[in-house]
């Protein structure tokens, strides 16, 4: 597994900012079920622990939501890893538009 990290700056309150957090998984889990399967997720302190399987392939992801920033720690297997660039362009564009001040 590599690592692939992220980190998004927000303007958010923190509690706001992990209530969008954890809305965004709940969607995906009903929106994504025909792709993504064996969610299984944590919260403690601000830190969540992510573990999925997508598309044959199984990821996990640790978030961590500060007071100004959201970093994403995820492991990912080597064969996605060589689209890192790509998947890091996707994740800031998604984490910039959730955790916007206009919701």
């Amino acid at each position: 597994m590599r690592s692939l990290k992220v980190s998004i700056h927000h303007h958010l309150h923190k509690d706001e900012a992990i209530t969008r957090i954890k809305k965004l998984f709940t969607n995906l889990k009903h929106e994504q079920k025909d792709k993504i399967s064996h969610v299984k997720e944590e919260w403690h302190d601000g830190i969540g622990t992510i573990h999925f399987s997508a598309q044959g392939f199984d990821l996990s992801a640790i978030v961590t939501v500060h007071r100004s920033s959201v970093d994403i720690d995820a492991k990912v297997p080597f064969a996605v890893y060589l689209f890192k660039n790509k998947i890091k362009d996707v994740i800031k564009t998604k984490a910039e538009e959730l955790l916007s001040h206009e919701k």
